[in-house]
């Protein structure tokens, strides 16, 4: 008994899906790696900060690290190429973040978000017939405008560290002086 074969039709819309899925995967396991990297000696210390000062409750520092980790850890969605409608929410801006970890995840600013917005942004210059210069004027304009949007949050975040920072130092002084007398 002999089996025919029929061959696959190949699309090669899905092949580039593929290929897309996968570099975008990897740059996600690099970014959570990484992320991954720097909570652990954050957590340690952020620990030990709340063993040796009182805060407002037992591990409140450790226990906020923890909460940006989890929303990181939605922001980033290493998997999400196996749950296409969550791709696509994220590509079109729809909400579909919880607020469990205390954030609200805006889909806008996912790693699915950003790229689906930079992928339009190629996609709309090449099919204007748009030249390498042009394109990458396109994306410029577009990582500017990502920039524009998220400003704000980023002066917060660094308001909140400079915060933390001068609490501390003023914490350490206070005890060296201690101390000292």
């Amino acid at each position: 008994m002999t089996s025919t074969l029929t061959p696959r039709q190949v699309n090669p819309g899905d092949r580039w899906m593929f290929l897309r899925d996968v570099l975008v995967f990897q740059l996600k396991l690099l970014v959570d790696n990484l992320r991954d990297f720097a909570l652990m000696p954050i957590s340690l210390a952020a620990a030990l900060v709340d063993l040796v000062f009182r805060g407002e409750r037992e591990g409140a520092l450790f226990y906020r690290v923890l909460r940006w980790g989890a929303h990181s850890e939605k922001i980033i969605d290493v998997y999400s190429a196996i749950d296409p409608p969550s791709r696509e929410a994220a590509a079109a801006g729809q909400s579909g973040g919880t607020a469990e970890s205390g954030f609200a995840v805006n889909p806008s600013y996912t790693i699915d978000g950003v790229i689906a917005r930079l992928e339009g942004v190629l996609v709309r210059e090449y099919e204007k017939g748009g030249t390498a210069a042009s394109i990458k004027s396109a994306m410029d304009r577009a990582i500017d405008q990502l920039h524009r949007e998220t400003s704000g949050t980023r002066d917060r975040a660094r308001a909140v560290v400079e915060r933390a920072t001068d609490r501390l130092r003023t914490t350490f002084d206070n005890e060296s002086r201690k101390k000292d007398e």
